[in-house]
């Protein structure tokens, strides 16, 4: 691959795999495979003259409406479009909000198979799509509310539940800085927007976090619960990506000690 123009290349070779005839175009005597320059801008509703400098590494960082249509024209697959977004623009795709990824029921297991260690998926505004048996029992009653009771920052600060939690406005500032990084990844959308105009109207401490643009990663650290039954349990935890759902987050939690995962494998096995 031309490393130099690796967005023109791979616009060539995309429009090189597809079929004339399956697209209505003409059949006449053709040099090449595939479609000709003209027709894919015909499709994408660009200027033949702009998709011909685009290939040749001259027509300048195309807009994400252009990309998409370019995507369309083209018969792309999400991956595929991902990686077109990642040659012109370095950045994936925003992810709308109607296209929220869903709990497979793949994903469900995987879940599952980490067994005593509480494991969720959240949404990048920290609502609690999926979890495991662990984590129900460790980290709250997540079956029986609704997915908007569900909602980490409307339970930390409309509430005022976690109050078990140790350094609890530590945490909170950590959450309210990774759910703006995480929004801006995705998009504001209008429904994103009335959310954080919804909890920034029932909380003057969320409001002042939110307005201090202040942006944090949630990636790994530790806490400390004081549980029911257990008493005073040390967590550290980790968050990773769910490849091919950028608005899906993994969190585990390990037991930081011996004491600790003493407590967790008893209360578990009740």
């Amino acid at each position: 691959m031309d490393q130099t123009n690796e967005l023109g290349t791979f616009l060539r070779e995309r429009r090189s795999r597809l079929d004339p005839a399956a697209l209505g175009m003409p059949m006449e005597r053709r040099r090449t495979p595939g479609l000709r320059r003209e027709e894919v801008a015909q499709l994408a509703h660009v200027s033949p003259t702009w998709y011909t400098w685009l290939e040749q590494g001259r027509g300048g960082a195309p807009s994400a409406d252009v990309l998409d249509r370019l995507a369309r024209a083209l018969g792309l697959s999400e991956v595929e479009r991902e990686h077109l977004y990642l040659l012109a623009q370095h950045r994936p795709p925003k992810v709308a909000w109607a296209e929220r990824s869903p709990i497979t029921p793949k994903l469900q297991r995987v879940l599952e198979a980490f067994g005593d260690n509480p494991a969720l998926i959240k949404s990048p505004e920290w609502t609690i799509l999926a979890w495991n048996r662990a984590a129900h029992g460790v980290l709250g009653n997540f079956a029986e509310p609704t997915g908007e009771e569900r909602n980490l920052l409307r339970n930390l600060f409309l509430r005022g539940q976690y109050g078990h939690l140790s350094d609890w406005e530590g945490l909170a500032r950590m959450i309210v800085g990774s759910v703006r990084r995480d929004l801006m990844r995705i998009g504001m959308s209008p429904e994103i927007e009335a959310f954080i105009a919804e909890v920034s109207a029932g909380s003057a401490l969320f409001r002042a976090m939110w307005e201090s643009g202040e942006v944090m990663l949630h990636n790994d650290g530790s806490k400390q619960i004081t549980h029911p039954t257990m008493g005073v349990l040390n967590l550290e935890f980790t968050t990773f990506a769910v490849d091919g759902a950028p608005d899906l987050g993994l969190v585990v939690f390990n037991p930081m000690g011996p004491e600790d995962r003493d407590k967790l494998r008893t209360f578990l096995a009740k």
